[in-house]
């Protein structure tokens, strides 16, 4: 969904699409938020590894990245880590199977009414 927003940006139309459907841009920015998060989360993940182990970028993020999408692959990390390391990982093992879908699911389902509008503003970006 990301990639179909950014495609319908930088052909300029105001609304993503997808086999002759429009996409809500309520789900665009779900997208972006379970994508953000995941990231954050890995990111938090792959520093408290390195902190803990000692060990350059590469044997912890990919330990990271792994438990993130529940793969079950080890760069054999895993089994140097001390406690504090495997909780870790368990953590981003429950975050990535449970976490980021409900996260995802409770964004899709509230809604609250506002009953006031702030001015629309126009923010320079890029």
């Amino acid at each position: 969904m990301i990639f179909l927003a950014f495609l319908a940006e930088a052909r300029g139309r105001g609304e993503s699409t997808a086999h002759g459907r429009t996409i809500p841009a309520q789900a665009v920015r779900v997208a972006i938020s379970v994508v953000a998060m995941g990231a954050t989360f890995v990111l938090i993940a792959t520093m408290a590894l390195i902190i803990l182990t000692g060990e350059e970028l590469e044997r912890p993020l990919f330990e990271a990245i792994s438990a993130f999408a529940t793969v079950g692959l080890t760069s054999g990390l895993s089994e140097e880590l001390p406690p504090a390391g495997l909780y870790v990982l368990v953590g981003l093992m429950f975050a990535g199977r449970v976490g980021i879908m409900t996260f995802a699911a409770a964004l899709t389902l509230r809604q609250s009414r506002i009953r006031y509008r702030y001015p629309e503003g126009r923010p320079i970006i890029g």
